[in-house]
């Protein structure tokens, strides 16, 4: 009994836990619903050792206590035969036989008694019986539930946990974008590109001063030239036509 009891126990323990702040004080509330589970599934087990054990006492109490009924009304029987025919033998005065089954009749109703003893202590048995296996029955329900509650409870952990985890690492990466911000990189890339066009503008108007100034030291050159030619023409003594050469 005492082992039965231990397992009620656990059982009553177990049924009255709160899941919900275990799973709060948890530091790994997957873990910790894991392990609950076994303990639940192995508990159950237990319990239902326990309590078929117990209901198959009970039913043998139940079935003594038939077969004592039966022999109470066995032994009543015989005692009234018995009786009866000491009854019949005395009429016709065979006192010694009657004697004799009445001393059988005494047996009867003896067996008769010890059988009604019998009865009346298996009875409380019985009812302290059948209440130990009706709270074992209540017990392994109430497991049951809650194992069942355990695991959907597991199953919504772990998803909301997944949820979780994908949630975080979306906002690590925002986080990372953030802090590590790439258009501040374009920016800069785009700088330098604009540095880069302004040189290349840079020197394309320094080599079209360069032609300018090459273009003004012809032009320079043809009027020393004009100038020249009139020079010989005026030491010659001729006369260089207007316009010519200029």
């Amino acid at each position: 009994m005492t082992q039965k009891q231990s397992i009620f126990g656990r059982i009553a323990q177990l049924t009255k836990a709160n899941i919900n702040a275990l799973i709060d004080q948890a530091e790994d509330p997957e873990k910790m619903l894991d392990q609950l589970i076994r303990d639940f599934t192995t508990s159950i087990a237990d319990a239902e050792d326990a309590t078929a054990t117990t209901i198959g006492n009970l039913r043998m109490l139940e079935a003594d206590k038939v077969a004592d009924e039966a022999a109470v009304q066995e032994w009543g029987t015989k005692a009234a035969a018995a009786s009866a025919k000491a009854d019949e033998l005395r009429t016709s005065g065979a006192t010694a036989d009657a004697d004799r089954f009445d001393g059988l009749a005494k047996f009867a109703l003896k067996r008769q008694m010890d059988f009604e003893g019998e009865i009346r202590t298996a009875e409380p048995q019985i009812a302290s019986q059948t209440a130990v296996v009706d709270k074992l029955k209540t017990g392994l329900n109430d497991m049951r539930e809650k194992l069942g509650d355990l695991k959907r409870k597991r199953d919504e952990l772990v998803a909301r946990s997944k949820s979780a985890q994908a949630q975080s690492q979306v906002l690590e990466a925002v986080t990372s974008i953030d802090v590590m911000d790439p258009t501040s990189e374009l920016s800069r890339f785009e700088e330098k590109v604009r540095r880069d066009e302004a040189r290349a503008t840079g020197q394309a108007e320094l080599a079209a001063s360069s032609l300018d100034a090459q273009f003004d030291s012809l032009d320079d050159l043809a009027e020393d030239t004009a100038v020249e030619d009139r020079l010989r023409a005026l030491k010659s003594g001729g006369r260089p036509a207007v316009g010519s050469g200029a």
